[in-house]
This record gives structure tokens, sequence and C-alpha cells, in this order.
């Protein structure tokens, strides 16, 4: 458990205003979890979403940034993924140290979806799972747009890679803009209206592929 005071409190979160007093954590931060990019979308991507999803979570990784999602089905499920794969693989030093962190809208004992108690095992052991609920807190209506802030929070800026008309990617990109985050918005999601307007408007960047995405988050 990590207070607002405690030195291990993440250094992003801690300058936005809506950062949770108390934090729990399973596995280990790192204070290069500072340079960390969350990359999100859908629970129902295309396939060329959970493509993109994963090249660009690798890039990142690849690149030096920790990764960010939320343990969701879909797309981020696939960038967890990804930077388990690599790590995996090796391939070298940045390769095999690579870190994924996933943010919870349960508390740290529950897994949701069930399906995924493996790769939420594995990422404790690839990263952390952080989580502002109490250990046996269960999913609820308010918990993962709470979670969605939190996430954003944590990172320079978000990836959404595809997303839905109603979905919390458009909550987190609310929130990103509001803490002075950067959002960057890939082909895919640039077919919902929101995230169109949300580029014509000049609040985000679009992205057409990963080298799109570490060149947005290099300014």
């Amino acid at each position: 458990m990590l207070s607002l005071s405690d030195p291990g409190y993440p250094d992003n979160l801690r300058v936005v205003d809506n950062r949770p007093p108390l934090l729990f954590v399973a596995g280990g931060l790192s204070p290069d979890d500072r340079r960390a990019v969350a990359v999100i979308g859908t629970r129902q991507p295309s396939e060329h979403g959970r493509t993109l999803a994963h090249q660009t979570a690798r890039s990142l990784a690849l690149a030096g940034y920790t990764v960010i999602s939320g343990l969701a089905a879909g797309i981020d499920a696939e960038a967890h993924r990804a930077v388990l794969q690599l790590r995996d693989e090796g391939g070298g030093e940045r390769a095999s140290t690579a870190r994924t962190l996933a943010v919870l809208g349960t508390g740290l004992d529950r897994v949701y979806p069930a399906e995924h108690a493996t790769l939420q095992a594995q990422i404790a052991q690839a990263g952390a799972l952080v989580s502002q609920f109490w250990p046996d807190a269960p999913p609820t209506q308010s918990s993962f747009p709470a979670r969605n802030a939190l996430m954003s929070g944590l990172s320079l800026g978000s990836v959404i890679v595809e997303a839905s008309e109603r979905s919390g990617t458009r909550i987190q990109a609310r929130h990103a803009l509001a803490q002075g985050r950067r959002v960057v918005v890939m082909e895919p999601a640039l077919g919902i209206d929101w995230a169109r307007e949300l580029v014509a408007q000049g609040g985000a960047v679009a992205a057409r592929d990963p080298a799109d995405v570490l060149d947005a988050f290099k300014l």
C-alpha cells in the first residue's frame, strides 16, 4: 500500500488533481515507470486493431516506455501480452526488461474478467498490478471510470487504438486532456465521431502506425 506521502508513490500521478490518496500494488513499481504510455481500446477489436495494439505496445516497450493498460478483454489484453511476449523472446536488455502495468477496476484480490487470471499473475511478475480500491473490492459501475482516470494519471499520455461510441477510452481521453497529458488516436478509432472530433479540435493527434505513436511522445 502506498500513500501520497510515500516516496514510492508514482511521480506522474502525484502531480494530478484527482490522484487517489492510496494505491495498492502487486509486483513492483519502478522510477522508470514515469516514462509510461497507456495503450487502450475496445473490448471487441477488429483483427487489424488487435494487431496494431500488439505492434504499438511492442514498439513502445522496445523504445524504453512502460506500457500501461487496463487488463480488459480486447485491446488492453493484447497490449499487455505484447510486452510479456517481448520479455519471453529476450533479444537484448531492453526486451528482457520490458515492463507493463495493469490498472484494475477491482481490488487486487479479484480477477476481472475471470479468464485473465493467468495474465494478471504474469503482469505482476513483469511489472505491477495497480488499484485504488481495497483488495477485496468487486467491480462496480463507477470503478471502471475511476480506473481510467488513474490509468491516465500514471502515464505520459494515452494511445487509443480502436474504440466504440460508448467507451471507457472516451472517459480516459477526457481525463488525459484535463491532466495535460497527450492523447493519440490511431486510424481504427478515427471512424468514431468523438475520436475524430478530438483530433479535428486539436485536442489529440492522429497516428497511422507505431512509428507515428513514438514520434508523438518525442515532442
